[in-house]
């Protein structure tokens, strides 16, 4: 566990899922709704991260400030796979923590290199990784989970090596 300031960082236990769920489907849908397929915007419903962030939990890190959840990041081999911090901690130190967090992870696991994807039309999110030393690595279809299979995603490929 660290803490830098007020953010302390912690694996994420079982009881985290649904206030991890909460800030997945917020921030999933302020970035997506718009910049995915219609596809997988029907796919992604409350119940799908409710699902999932309790499917995760194990390869989950989160962020509390005070005394509730800030945000979380995923990480799975040399993938950081997710990135969300709830909206009123938006524009703090919480992300940039929770990202070093990842580069952490997955130079531990053995990677030189990490990436990420990131939705093309996620402008934010990719002004957010250029500034903290992320290179844009090109356009690809990110294979994104569906109900009944992968959906392709436009997005750009983020990569740095840690």
């Amino acid at each position: 566990m660290s803490a830098q300031g007020t953010v302390v960082l912690r694996p994420a236990t079982a009881a985290d899922a649904e206030a991890v769920a909460g800030i997945w489907r917020q921030g999933w849908r302020d970035a997506h709704l718009g910049n995915v397929p219609g596809a997988l915007a029907d796919a992604r419903t409350p119940e799908s991260f409710s699902t999932r962030a309790a499917e995760r939990a194990g390869d989950t890190v989160v962020a509390v400030a005070g005394d509730e959840v800030a945000g979380f990041v995923m990480v799975s081999g040399d993938e950081v796979e997710q990135v969300y911090v709830a909206a009123h901690h938006r524009g703090t130190a919480v992300a940039t923590v929770l990202l070093a967090e990842a580069e952490r992870l997955v130079r531990e696991h053995g990677h030189g290199e990490a990436w990420l994807a990131v939705v093309a039309g996620n402008g934010r999110a990719r002004r957010f990784y250029e500034r903290q030393g992320w290179t844009d690595d090109g356009p690809f279809d990110y294979q994104a989970s569906g109900p009944s299979g992968p959906i392709a995603v436009p997005s750009r490929r983020y990569v740095k090596r840690v």
